[in-house]
């Protein structure tokens, strides 16, 4: 039978399915009710130690349905980071290692530009308990007027600086989790691995306007009449996040082989969990199919999983993780490709045509009949 048991920066998890750092791991109580039904990790709602700064506003979201079906595809927000003190989060950290010991536990932090209150947060995180780290240096919109968020990741040198001051202190598994909001994001990548962190999750939204209505003439999601630009996810950035992880998966095999993966962004099947690993994701993360379907999503994900695997005999995810990524080239190479192939075609066909009578053979007589047909 096959298994979707893994093992991740020596963190073992039941299956790949993590839950992504947002609404649905807000609190202890939500994480606690992902670990109840089956999740393999949950990464919490992104922590500062002083959560002061962070205020959100309503309607925060805003929502692209299908013109035909009616199906949300496409999803925005402009929620911040956790509004929560950071003593609150550590007492529900401590809680839930006594609630649920075996459950993986990932802290998300996002933090200003000072090494003291970076190695401070990740101290006294790993005092009360959790198993990792991922550090949000991607958040599209929030409080980049402090350098936090995106406004860091997109900056490989000042990114490679913090992600060592973590490093000089953390001793549990650290992922640095990307912003697609760049043009190269191997760039961001290799200073994360550069300054040690085990591993890359990638994707974080993607900045975006969701539209305007046309009634108002007011941006979406509109607050008193105005807005800002916020994060997209859901299904419609699959393809995005398929194509920025092919390119993380290619720098880790090509340069740091002992990093991993966490893949995020529309995964909301199985089927699209598959794909991530197929090009060489570890783990994949689930944040806006949870906000649609509820923390029960992850049962027929691992089945339809399961499936894929048993349909094609692989044992273990280690059997399919970044198989597709050998099928990555340039254009100029399809080009080649192309060319011979249509070459060779030629002259099979070319070779199947008689020239002479004493040419013709019982055994291929079709095909030699085809080959001097005109349509």
């Amino acid at each position: 039978m096959a298994s979707l048991a893994t093992t991740v920066n020596g963190l073992k998890l039941p299956n790949p399915f993590v839950i992504a750092s947002g609404p649905p791991g807000t609190n202890g109580k939500v994480i606690g009710r992902a670990f109840d039904e089956g999740w393999g990790a949950v990464v919490c709602k992104t922590v500062s130690l002083d959560a002061s700064k962070v205020v959100n506003v309503q309607p925060r979201y805003g929502r692209l349905r299908s013109r035909e079906s009616n199906e949300i595809y496409g999803w925005e927000n402009i929620e911040l980071i956790s509004d929560r003190p950071f003593e609150a989060w550590i007492d529900e950290f401590k809680a839930l290692k006594d609630s649920h010991p075996d459950g993986v536990l990932i802290c998300s932090v996002m933090e200003e530009y000072n090494k003291d209150v970076w190695q401070e947060i990740i101290g006294r995180c790993e005092e009360a308990g959790v198993d990792s780290f991922e550090l949000n240096m991607s958040c599209p919109h929030g409080l980049p007027e402090r350098r936090m968020g995106a406004a860091m990741g997109e900056n490989p040198d000042i990114l490679q600086e913090v992600c060592g001051w973590v490093m000089e202190v953390a001793t549990k598994p650290v992922w640095a989790k990307m912003t697609p909001n760049v043009t190269h994001i191997e760039d961001p990548t290799r200073a994360s691995l550069r300054a040690g962190c085990d591993g890359i999750a990638a994707i974080n939204t993607i900045r975006s306007v969701i539209g305007v209505d046309l009634q108002t003439l007011r941006p979406e999601p509109s607050v008193e009449g105005y807005t800002t630009p916020g994060g997209y996810s859901c299904q419609a950035v699959l393809p995005i996040a398929l194509r920025m992880c092919m390119e993380v998966a290619t720098v880790i095999r090509d340069e740091f082989p002992d990093a991993t993966l966490s893949g995020i962004g529309g995964v909301e099947t199985g089927e699209d969990a598959a794909q991530f690993i197929l090009l060489g994701s570890h783990t994949v993360q689930v944040c806006t199919g949870v906000m649609k379907s509820g923390y029960g999503i992850v049962a027929p994900m691992k089945e339809q999983l399961l499936a894929f695997m048993e349909r094609h005999k692989f044992a273990s995810l280690d059997d399919f993780r970044g198989h597709s990524l050998q099928y990555f080239t340039t254009h100029a190479d399809l080009v080649r490709r192309q060319a011979e192939a249509r070459a060779a075609k030629k002259a099979e066909h070319d070779k199947k045509m008689v020239k002479a009578d004493t040419e013709w053979d019982g055994d291929d007589f079709v095909d030699q009949s085809d080959a001097l047909a005109r349509g």
